[in-house]
């Protein structure tokens, strides 16, 4: 429940937030954390995506807290409370971790970005709200949250919300200069946000499209995250297309011949079935090296890059028969050929590209038969031979496949006993 109680102080607006989400965070470790401060006379809040969350109705994966109090001045109530601190490597930052009843308080000190290159920023420590939220990137994302309810936004954060608008804090290329990463965070929030494609910023785009190249600095890693959650988002062609458009396509890895045609049909497809990243990103492919190359500048996992590939040799030749009365033996065929453990997973993935759900569903459903005759059996009713096993055993597999996987061992023994007219 959010009441509608507004103020105003300079640009400053202010509301209070009692839903059941906001209560939910209250665990006795938060209530320590906040009494710490509180005692020593810092003020603490809730900051960044855990207040949009809240806004939205959604309970917070990830709680970050800003404060006044220096990383000096928080180790000071840590160590004086007997409080673990870990990870103290965004120290250099103003962040501090601290350990309480089993749970992680991640709290920065409110700061100003001195310089900034693009990718890393030199920062001063603040007591200013203001100042720490306008060096943040979008609206959405520089409010704050007392631990009364009281929400303070200085850019209007709120309202875009509501209105599900998508807006630098301030002017976008300053924003944009200042890390470049932020082409990205901004086209990912779109994804998350905005109610329709289409709804940007002359001013905007055209900041994007002027710092896309900054791009080309950040490592693949970061850039990476941010694509798989617009890839995970909603109006996943328009972003891509946008981002082709835009000249940013070239700078995190994807091919500059991108295949746009067959990724909008690949999107409108597989709309409804929750493809991977990869699964999506395929339909640009036309050759395994853009695989390749996307691995070398955004360090893939294994896994993803296996399903590129996969992906990009079978899309076309593992089909379903409209003919035949059991449309997905293809692919049942196929992973019962295959040597691979994923190789169930990459045909759902699979059938997610090509569209087809009913088969997906009836796929994910199936559980991989074993194939009943051994070598060991072979032996036991008198074949000796290694290479004469090996001939059998694929021919009694070809024989298993074509009864649906069906024909048992003693069918398929017999069988041999029979063709070598063995008694044995």
């Amino acid at each position: 429940m959010l009441g509608r109680v507004w103020t105003f102080s300079r640009q400053l607006s202010t509301m209070r937030v009692q839903s059941e989400e906001f209560k939910a965070l209250f665990t006795e470790g938060l209530k320590t954390l906040s009494d710490l401060f509180a005692e020593e006379r810092y003020e603490l809040r809730i900051a960044g995506g855990a207040v949009r969350d809240l806004l939205t109705g959604k309970q917070p994966h990830d709680v970050d807290f800003a404060t006044t109090a220096t990383p000096d001045q928080m180790k000071d109530i840590f160590i004086k409370a007997g409080i673990r601190m870990i990870n103290n490597k965004g120290e250099k930052h103003g962040t501090v971790t601290a350990r309480i009843n089993e749970q992680n308080f991640e709290v920065t000190t409110l700061r100003v970005d001195l310089i900034t290159d693009g990718r890393h920023a030199e920062v001063e420590f603040t007591t200013d709200w203001e100042r720490d939220a306008e060096r943040r990137d979008l609206t959405i994302n520089s409010m704050f949250l007392g631990f009364d309810g009281t929400l303070y936004d200085y850019f209007n954060g709120y309202e875009d919300l509501k209105n599900r608008c998508v807006r630098f804090v301030g002017n976008p290329a300053q924003r944009i200069q200042e890390d470049y990463l932020r082409i990205l965070r901004y086209l990912r929030f779109y994804g998350r946000i905005a109610e329709r494609p289409g709804i940007h910023t002359k001013e905007t785009l055209d900041a994007i499209r002027e710092s896309a190249p900054g791009l080309s600095g950040i490592s693949g890693e970061r850039i990476w995250v941010e694509l798989k959650k617009i890839l995970e988002g909603n109006h996943v062609n328009h972003l891509i297309q946008i981002m082709y458009e835009l000249g940013v396509a070239p700078h995190v890895g994807l091919p500059e011949d991108g295949n746009l045609e067959e990724f909008a049909k690949v999107c409108a497809r597989a709309e409804r079935l929750s493809p991977k990243p990869l699964t999506l990103l395929s339909a640009l492919f036309s050759h395994p090296d853009a695989v390749n190359k996307l691995d070398l500048r955004l360090k893939i996992s294994k896994e993803e890059r296996n399903m590129g590939l996969f992906l990009l040799k079978h899309r076309r030749e593992l089909t379903a028969d409209p003919k035949d009365s059991v449309p997905l033996k293809p692919y049942q065929d196929h992973v019962i050929d295959s040597r691979e453990a994923d190789a169930h997973r990459k045909v759902c993935e699979l059938l997610k590209y090509q569209g087809e759900e009913q088969l997906l569903r009836e796929m994910e459903r199936w559980s991989l038969p074993r194939f009943p005759v051994s070598g060991h059996d072979l032996r036991r009713i008198g074949i000796s031979s290694g290479k004469e096993i090996g001939s059998i055993l694929q021919e009694l597999r070809e024989c298993w496949k074509e009864s649906g996987y069906q024909t048992t061992k003693e069918e398929l023994l017999n069988s041999i006993r029979h063709e070598k007219g063995s008694l044995v």
